[in-house]
C-alpha cells in the first residue's frame, strides 16, 4: 500500500495513492496507522477516488524525530576519501527540514554557497523498539520512501560538526509517498539514483550499505527508544557534487529527481532564498 498526505479543499488528508488518485481514509493523522493490521489500514480507506489534477501533495509523514546516518555506503566513503567508520555514525536532522515532493528547497544563498544533494533510503519505524535485536530490526519498519539529506557543506565542514549545515528549512523533502514494508520484498537490494536537471549523478544500490537497515534499527535503539513515526535515512551512495569534479552545487532552477526502486521519484525544484539572519 502506498500512503501518503494531500492537500484538497484546504484541508490534509490523509489517502492511500492509486492509480489514478487518492482514496482518503477515516484516520485522521498518521500517527493512528501503525500497529494496524494490512486489512484494518486497508479498510480505513473510502472508496472513492480524488482525482490527481484536484490535490497536491505533502510529505507523507511528519516525523517526531529524523536519525541521520553518516558514511553508510562504501562507494561515497571511498569518494570522500575517507577511512570506513567501525560502527554507525548518527547525526539528526530536524523535523523542520521536512517538506514533500513538489515543493521548493530554499538555498541559504546569503551565508551557504556549496549546498549538495543526498538520496537515502528513508525507513518509517511502525513499533516502539528498545534494544531490539538485528533479527527482530526489520519486524518493527511499518513503510519505506525517499530522502534528500541535503547538506551546506561549507557550513558542515568549517562548524566541525554536521546539526547547522543539515538543518537548514526545506533540507530534508520526504516522499513521495510511503509505501509498506510488506510490498519492499528486500529493502537491501533497491536501486537508488539522482538525477539533477535530467542529468544521472547518482546511481547504486542498498546492497552497498556498509551496516544494513536491521543493524542500524538495532544500533539506534540501544542508545535511545524509537518511536512510530520516527524516520531513520540510511545514508547516500556516490554521487554528491562535493566530492564531483570539478566541484558542482545546487543551483537557483535546478531540479532534483531522485528514485528508488519500488517505491518512485522524489521531485524538488531549487531556489534561492536570501537568509535574513
Amino acid at each position: 500500500m502506498r500512503i501518503g498526505f494531500i492537500a484538497h479543499n484546504n484541508e490534509r488528508k490523509l489517502v492511500s495513492f492509486r492509480e489514478n488518485g487518492a482514496s482518503v481514509s477515516e484516520l485522521k493523522s498518521d500517527f493512528d496507522i501503525y500497529g494496524l493490521t494490512s486489512k484494518e489500514l486497508m479498510s480505513s480507506f473510502a472508496r472513492e477516488v480524488i482525482s490527481e489534477s484536484s490535490y497536491k501533495r505533502q510529505a507523507p509523514i511528519s516525523p517526531n524525530k529524523i536519525v541521520a546516518i553518516g558514511l553508510n555506503y562504501m562507494d561515497h566513503i571511498q569518494e570522500s576519501g575517507v577511512e570506513a567508520p567501525s560502527k554507525p555514525l548518527i547525526f539528526s536532522k530536524f523535523p523542520s527540514t521536512v517538506i514533500g515532493d513538489g515543493e521548493v528547497i530554499a538555498l541559504p544563498t546569503k551565508i551557504a554557497e556549496r549546498v549538495d544533494w543526498e538520496v537515502e533510503l528513508a525507513v518509517v519505524i511502525g513499533s516502539t523498539l528498545k534494544n531490539v535485536s538485528m533479527e527482530d530490526a526489520l519486524k518493527g519498519v511499518f513503510g519505506y520512501t525517499i530522502a534528500n539529506d541535503v547538506s551546506a557543506r561549507d557550513i558542515q565542514f568549517s562548524d566541525g560538526q554536521w546539526i547547522r549545515g543539515k538543518n537548514f528549512d526545506t533540507f530534508c523533502p520526504l516522499g513521495p509517498e510511503i509505501v509498506t514494508a510488506d510490498e519492499i520484498k528486500d529493502p537491501q537490494n533497491l536501486a537508488i539514483s539522482t538525477k539533477i536537471n535530467g542529468e544521472v549523478v547518482q546511481n547504486s544500490n542498498t546492497s552497498k550499505m556498509l551496516f544494513p537497515i536491521s543493524e542500524l534499527i538495532s544500533f539506534c535503539s540501544e542508545a535511545f527508544t524509537l518511536y512510530p513515526g520516527d524516520v531513520i535515512i540510511t545514508g547516500t551512495p556516490w554521487g554528491c557534487g562535493e566530492f564531483a569534479t570539478p566541484r558542482r552545487s545546487l543551483r537557483d532552477g535546478d531540479v532534483i529527481e531522485m528514485e528508488i526502486e519500488g517505491i518512485g521519484i522524489l521531485r524538488n525544484s531549487v531556489r534561492s532564498h536570501r537568509n535574513k539572519n
